[in-house]
């Protein structure tokens, strides 16, 4: 992989806003040169400073985004951003929100005084009327660097970081880079440069924050430093706590409980975004997701942040609790509030009513697990998404990670944007013990039904449709009436044996569609990535002096890997492990495989006679020593 050092550097608790300052830096310290990118960083090869060369799809992506972001600021104030590798192009802005609807938009053949230009904005340029922006918690600055070489349209870019190690190395690169113009180190705790810049002049339109784990401690203090429709841009790497092993955990971080589920990773998304308006809400200010991302080991979300009391009351009827089966998957939603219409086009909010199940689930008799509250509208703005993707494509050459950026945004484009969670093939087939069906069997036997059914770019297997849970289960009972189980082998107790006990009264087609196959899974575009590299995922917390990861430390990371697993055996050692023990049958007098069995035939087998002499355990009174030939130990005739 271009741009990854040889001996790959650890993550760093330095992005976390609270490291420890003034640490010394070690004399002679190795580096290491990485080449990401347009920006060439040098990083220590001690585990010193983050880097983590998995995450350069994230940083590529968020190049997108904050460009198409710029174009459409700057383009409201009749400036034009020139970014390199794009045709030159004149584009009509689009408006996201809808507090700026009143706004004067950039139309196509605007009218110009004699001898004037059109105002361009280029990359490496001030623009005096550009985007300010903060990366919270910058590290060696990589990121911030990236943004001045390659995000057009810019006043300013603060890399902060608390750690002095970290802000020692941002300014060489910053000066290696030749960015020192647009690019300022500043070493703060995040939280409270964030709280500096609460007054609406001294607001950042753009803020970046990506921490080692959680950035719960981030958030109340980001929704107040960013300016009125501005782009908050937030990464979680705590999965474990959002996909339901600590719910616990949670709820104390983001304000919600988590619960083990297959579509774990959009719930995750969802968990987030509910923590951001909640923040936001505090200071009667909202979010508007422009695009949310599950990738990897992360989660990423891009919000805009506005301003307003009567946006703010709607809040509540956004949310929703997750009633979820334990037995078979099935799952409702819950809102916590209900918006109507009043007279005089007023909305009227009111308390929801509920609960939407009863005490057991209705198709296999469990209980249920309550989650949540979550987001429980769209995710994603598709004209942004369009947009981003649109210029990803156009100019293909631009980023390293531009392949995958193209599938996993057109998989996101054909989502169903008002159907919150998904169901996964397996999870359906498991629950019944039957043959999985294809993905095109599926979602035709939707389509057939009348249902719209998409795919989900967080899981390669889900099925996010707006059937209720109903029909599903009579899909999947007509498909196994064509693939059979074997009913005498299920319990009575199983949720498998109530759901095939009753008669679908749906009848499904299997037979497949043409619209059933996604335009992306035609295309053969890389919708879901595969393992980049060897040992990757997220990195140990990286220390003050750390050591350099050489050949020892990836010794020492072999050795632990699969500690838990037992090893491959030899297929002699196994067969020879196997002879220890006696042959149940044989014993019985039925079995038939004779030496072909992989099981001892003798009446004494070595595991035997090791049990029946113990060298240190004292015989009893009553007890004679076995003659020889005699049997002893347990199971052993």
């Amino acid at each position: 992989m271009d741009g990854q050092p040889q001996t790959p550097p650890g993550s760093a608790a330095m992005e976390n806003g609270t490291g420890p300052c003034g640490e010394e830096r070690p004399p002679e310290a190795q580096e290491t040169m990485v080449t990401e990118g347009t920006a060439k960083i040098a990083f220590p090869s001690a585990n010193e400073v983050f880097y983590n060369p998995v995450q350069e799809f994230n940083r590529d992506l968020t190049c997108a985004v904050i460009t198409e972001f710029a174009r459409i600021q700057l383009g409201a104030k009749g400036i034009q951003i020139k970014v390199p590798g794009e045709k030159d192009m004149q584009k009509v802005v689009v408006d996201l929100s809808e507090q700026e609807e009143d706004k004067a938009e950039l139309k196509e053949g605007a009218k110009l005084a004699p001898g004037d230009h059109p105002r361009t904005a280029a990359v490496g340029e001030i623009c005096e009327e550009g985007l300010r922006i903060l990366e919270g918690l910058a590290a060696s600055g990589l990121r911030s660097i990236r943004f001045a070489r390659e995000v057009p349209g810019l006043r300013c870019v603060v890399a902060n970081d608390a750690s002095a190690r970290a802000v020692d190395l941002m300014h060489r690169n910053v000066q290696l880079n030749d960015v020192a113009h647009l690019v300022q180190p500043s070493q703060a705790d995040a939280r409270m440069l964030m709280y500096q810049h609460q007054r609406v002049s001294d607001r950042f339109d753009v803020i970046d924050l990506d921490p080692y784990g959680s950035p719960a401690p981030f958030l109340d203090s980001a929704v107040q430093a960013v300016s009125e429709g501005g782009l908050l841009c937030v990464t979680c790497t705590d999965m474990a706590v959002l996909a339901g092993n600590s719910g616990e955990t949670c709820y104390s971080k983001y304000g919600a409980m988590a619960v083990k589920s297959r579509a774990c990773h959009e719930m995750a998304l969802r968990i987030v975004l509910h923590s951001l308006d909640l923040r936001a809400n505090c200071y009667q200010r909202f979010v508007v997701p422009v695009l949310s991302v599950s990738a990897d080991f992360y989660v990423r979300v891009f919000v805009r942040v506005f301003t307003g009391q009567a946006k703010v009351k709607a809040s509540a009827s956004k949310q929703a609790l997750v009633f979820q089966c334990v037995g078979c998957g099935a799952f409702h939603l819950q809102h916590l509030s209900k918006a109507s219409g009043a007279p005089g086009g007023r909305v009227k909010f009111s308390a929801a009513c509920g609960p939407p199940v009863g005490p057991e689930c209705e198709h296999c008799g469990q209980r249920h697990q309550l989650s949540g509250p979550l987001w429980a509208e769209p995710i994603h703005d598709l004209d942004f998404v369009g947009r981003v993707l649109a210029a990803v494509s156009a100019s293909p050459g631009r980023f390293r990670t531009s392949e995958r950026i193209r599938g996993v945004l057109s998989v996101i484009t054909e989502e169903l944007p008002d159907v919150p969670l998904y169901y996964t093939l397996d999870q359906l087939s498991s629950t019944i013990h039957c043959n999985t069906p294809s993905l095109l069997q599926l979602r035709s036997a939707l389509l057939h039904a009348g249902f719209r059914v998409s795919l989900s770019h967080a899981c390669k297997n889900a099925v996010k449709t707006d059937a209720p849970s109903s029909a599903i289960w009579d899909i999947m009972r007509c498909w196994e009436k064509e693939n059979p189980v074997k009913r005498e082998r299920l319990s009575e107790t199983s949720p498998a044996f109530r759901i095939l006990g009753v008669e679908p009264r749906l009848q499904a087609n299997f037979t497949i569609r043409d619209d059933a196959n996604p335009s992306s899974r035609q295309r053969g575009l890389r919708r879901f990535q595969a393992n980049p590299e060897a040992n990757w995922g997220p990195r140990p917390r990286a220390r003050p002096g750390g050591k350099a990861a050489g050949k020892a430390m990836e010794e020492r990371r072999k050795l632990f890997q699969n500690k838990r697993k037992e090893l491959a055996e030899d297929p002699d050692q196994r067969a020879a492990r196997l002879k220890t023990f006696p042959c149940k049958r044989f014993r019985e007098g039925t079995c038939e495989r004779g030496d072909q069995c992989c099981y001892s035939h003798s009446t004494l087998t070595p595991k035997a006679t090791a049990e029946a002499a113990p060298t240190d355990c004292p015989q009893t009174p009553n007890q004679s020593p076995p003659g020889p030939g005699a049997a002893a130990g347990p199971g052993v005739d």
